[in-house]
């Protein structure tokens, strides 16, 4: 059974998902031709404060990837290359890492299979609370031992689970010294990893020294080669505008940009990583006594939406229909709503479904009118709002009342996971890169005791996603598709629209991770 994450840790654990995952999907590469500056310093920008660089809280896990190691990384194509580890081999239930020799902590003590176990472990305590931590790890239970004489960790899972080396194998290892004094770890770092943090100001700016002697990088990097800065300086810059005119002027080396702002940076001279987003993601409370328990109905209203005029709105009229939860590059992706989503012929479905409405009333069955309560909230995205109006405008044009109301971010978590007072959620997707990551959202109990706030039930779905969790790493990806098409065909959940943001380099190039994450060993800083 998938281990549950307490509600009250969701709104931290959710808004680093994306990050935390980060290394899951493909690899983007920027290049130039200028020569390379040794020993410079490259300034990044932040779009918020770190007040924890522990990597398994909710805030540190974006940046552990300076200062921590993983057992392994993600190749450009997606394919698992060494890091701490120079081997694996892994079943649905277990898995193997053989360590790499002669790796050292930043405090120069030598990293051994039993101080990674031991980091494994702890990370995977719920009793510890780690947010950050339970973004990666799986969601099954699951026990770390090593070896220190053959060099080796292995991991076994309580039940089926298909990503053991996509998870734990991606886990910010943490040295001894960093789980003997855990709340040193928002101020210091206790890695094993290229950079160690040597500066730290509250609100900014953050700074990271090289290691010289590391050599254990992904797939064998070393922070010997021309162009590798010597500093990293992390500073907090949190408009897209304010970013993209520092790019322009110089006044920073790297930053993410989304938004109308890409716009002026195109042509400039800056290098690109380009990163794909899903904006937006709808779920219908179908909980026992809601109207939208009502499959049939739940597809009429799908079939009255204008995609692709939704997409227009979410991501300012240059982006397209949403054809998976995950975004392009999410390992298991694929084109699945087309195919799956009910045909445009509203007035049908309805009369299906045993809703009419007489001319100039409203849409009713039964004698009783269809009230839809509709909420979103600003907090999760500038656009999500206007998604929402456009589909409540649409839904009234049908003849149903719509009461769209707009909440604050911590009002809106209350109506999902404690009142339940909502019919309709328009919110921001989770961002998961392994489709493990969705389904306690879309099965399972609901809060308290779970994370399933819609009260999806399908039982489809559910077979599909058992069928999965037996197969290893990707073998199971057309079971998982066909549990992600199954969603779609019973409107249990909408995702809004495709989308584009990107990474810019002024004088530097980059390789980038699924969600636009730096390779902190791939930075070459340039004249």
């Amino acid at each position: 059974m998938l281990r549950r994450t307490p509600p009250v840790a969701l709104a931290a654990a959710v808004a680093v998902a994306a990050v935390a995952l980060g290394g899951c999907g493909g690899v983007t590469t920027s290049s130039t031709t200028t020569p390379p500056v040794i020993r410079g310093t490259v300034r990044i920008a932040a779009s918020s404060e770190t007040p924890s660089f522990d990597p398994y809280s909710a805030f540190g896990a974006s940046q552990s990837r300076y200062a921590y190691d993983s057992l392994v990384n993600l190749a450009p194509d997606g394919t698992l290359v060494s890091g701490l580890a120079t081997s694996w081999r892994a079943t649905a239930t277990t898995a193997g890492f053989t360590l790499r020799p002669g790796v050292t902590c930043s405090d120069g003590t030598a990293l051994t299979p039993s101080a990674v176990a031991r980091s494994l472990t702890y990370a995977g305590d719920p009793a510890n609370q780690l947010a950050g931590a339970q973004t990666v790890l799986p969601n099954v239970p699951f026990q770390a031992s090593a070896d220190d004489r053959t060099g080796t960790v292995s991991v076994t899972a309580a039940a089926p689970f298909p990503f053991l080396t996509r998870t734990v194998g991606l886990l910010p290892v943490v040295c001894p010294s960093g789980l003997g004094r855990p709340h040193a770890l928002d101020r210091v770092t206790a890695g094993s990893g290229p950079y160690v943090l040597t500066r730290y100001t509250p609100g900014g700016p953050y700074e990271f020294t090289v290691r010289d002697d590391y050599s254990w990088g992904p797939d064998g990097a070393t922070t010997k080669e021309p162009g590798l800065p010597a500093r990293i300086v992390l500073s907090v810059v949190p408009q897209a505008s304010t970013a993209a005119n520092l790019l322009l002027t110089g006044g920073i080396d790297i930053a993410g940009v989304s938004g109308p702002d890409r716009a002026r940076l195109t042509g400039r001279g800056l290098h690109t990583a380009d990163v794909a987003t899903v904006v937006g993601l709808t779920f219908f409370n179908q909980r026992p006594g809601r109207t939208l328990q009502d499959r049939a109905l739940r597809r009429a209203l799908v079939s009255a939406l204008d995609r692709q005029g939704l997409a227009n709105v979410a991501v300012g009229g240059t982006g397209s229909p949403a054809t998976d939860f995950g975004a392009e590059g999410a390992v298991c992706h694929a084109d699945l709503a087309d195919a799956n989503l009910p045909a445009r012929d509203t007035a049908r479905a309805l009369r299906a479904a045993g809703w009419t409405r007489d001319a100039g009333g409203p849409l009713a069955k039964d004698g009783r009118p269809l009230r839809l309560r509709l909420i979103t909230s600003p907090d999760l995205g500038p656009t999500l709002v206007s998604v929402a109006e456009l589909m409540a405008r649409e839904w009234t044009a049908l003849g149903a009342e719509v009461d769209l109301v707009t909440e604050s971010l911590p009002a809106l978590v209350n109506a999902m996971y404690r009142s339940g007072d909502f019919d309709v959620v328009v919110g921001s997707t989770p961002g998961f890169a392994l489709p493990v990551g969705f389904v306690p959202f879309f099965s399972g109990p609901a809060p308290a005791q779970g994370l399933n706030f819609a009260g999806v039930a399908n039982p489809e779905y559910d077979a599909l996603v058992a069928e999965a969790l037996r197969a290893t790493d990707t073998t199971g990806c057309g079971s998982w598709n066909r549990a992600s098409a199954a969603l779609f065909r019973s409107a249990d959940a909408l995702p809004i629209a495709q989308g584009r943001s990107g990474v810019y380099g002024h004088r530097t190039t980059f390789a980038t991770t699924f969600g636009g994450q730096i390779v902190p060993t791939s930075i070459r800083l340039h004249q």
